[in-house]
C-alpha cells in the first residue's frame, strides 16, 4: 500500500461533515444502550460524551476504558472509527466505557487542527484558555478513575501507522497487540525516530515529565490526573480515510479486553 502523496505543509485529504457524523453516532449510540452527556454547547453544535455501563455483573471490577477522537479538526478518521465502533458493538460485557467521539467539532467545520480561536486544544490541558478545554477538564473531574485511556489521532506526515505508550507503573504492555492488529490493514511506520523520538517497531515510550512541559496535550493530564496506562493512537493521514478508519479501529478492538 502507497501513500497517496496529498500532503504538503499539512493535511490535504478527504474532509467529513462533521454534524451529519455526530448525528449518526448519537443514533448508533441509543440504539445500543448508550447515555449521552452533553457538556459543552454553541449555537450550532455539542460536545458530547457517551456512557456505556457494563451489561454484566461478576465478581471482578469491570474495566473502565476511556475513549476519546476528533481533538484536531483535520484528522476525519478519529469521529469515523467512533462511530463504526459503535456500530460494531463489540464491547466487553464487564466493561464501562467512556466514548468522546469529538472534542473539537468547530475544527472540522473549518477544516483546520485548531478551534475557532486558532487554540490547539491538544496542547491546551496545563493552563486551558479554551472554553471546550475547560468544559472537557470540568466533565473529566466529575467521572471516576480510568484503568486505560486511547486517544484516536492522525498524523499527515506519517509513512505509516504508530503509537505513544504511557504506563509509568510498568503495567503488561498493550502495544505489540494493537500494533500486530493494525499491520493487517494499514503500514506501520517502523522507523526508529519518529516525531523526534525513538521509536521501536511503531511503538514511541516517551520519558516525559509533566512538571517540565509548558503544554500539556489531553494525554499528559489523562496519565497524571486519571489513568495510569494509556495510548496516542497516530493513524497515517497520507493514505486512504478508510485505511485510516480500520487502522484506529482494529488497535481499539485487539485490546478492550486486557
Amino acid at each position: 500500500m502507497q501513500r497517496l502523496g496529498k500532503n504538503h505543509g499539512g493535511y490535504r485529504g478527504e474532509t467529513i461533515d462533521i454534524r451529519t457524523v455526530l448525528r449518526e453516532v448519537e443514533i448508533a449510540a441509543q440504539t445500543h444502550g448508550w447515555t449521552a452527556d452533553i457538556f459543552y454547547e454553541s449555537e450550532e453544535l455539542k460536545w458530547f460524551a457517551l456512557h456505556r455501563r457494563p451489561e454484566v455483573r461478576s465478581q471482578k471490577s469491570a474495566a473502565r476504558i476511556y475513549i476519546s477522537a476528533g481533538i484536531h479538526g483535520d484528522e476525519p478518521a478519529g469521529p469515523l472509527a467512533a462511530l463504526k465502533l459503535l456500530h460494531e458493538n463489540n464491547w466487553p460485557e464487564n466493561a464501562e466505557i467512556f466514548l468522546l467521539p469529538c472534542l473539537n467539532p468547530v475544527g472540522f467545520t473549518l477544516n483546520q487542527r485548531e478551534n475557532a480561536d486558532s487554540i490547539d486544544l491538544n496542547r491546551d490541558y496545563r493552563h486551558p484558555k479554551s472554553a471546550e478545554t475547560l468544559a472537557h477538564i470540568t466533565w473529566l473531574k466529575r467521572q471516576p478513575k480510568f484503568d486505560l485511556y486511547l486517544c484516536l489521532h492522525e498524523d499527515w506526515e506519517s509513512h505509516g501507522f504508530y503509537l505513544y505508550e504511557q504506563n509509568p507503573d510498568d503495567k503488561p504492555s498493550l502495544a505489540e497487540k494493537m500494533i500486530a492488529a493494525v499491520q493487517k490493514v494499514c503500514p506501520i511506520d517502523l522507523h526508529e525516530m519518529i516525531e523526534g523520538r525513538a521509536a521501536q517497531g511503531g511503538i514511541i515510550q516517551p520519558k516525559i515529565n509533566p512538571a517540565e512541559r509548558p503544554d500539556w496535550p489531553e494525554a499528559v493530564y489523562l496519565i497524571t490526573q486519571k489513568a495510569r496506562q494509556g495510548y496516542t493512537l497516530e493513524a497515517p493521514s497520507d493514505f486512504p480515510l478508510q485505511t485510516r478508519v480500520n487502522a484506529l479501529v482494529a488497535a481499539v478492538n485487539a485490546i478492550i479486553n486486557f
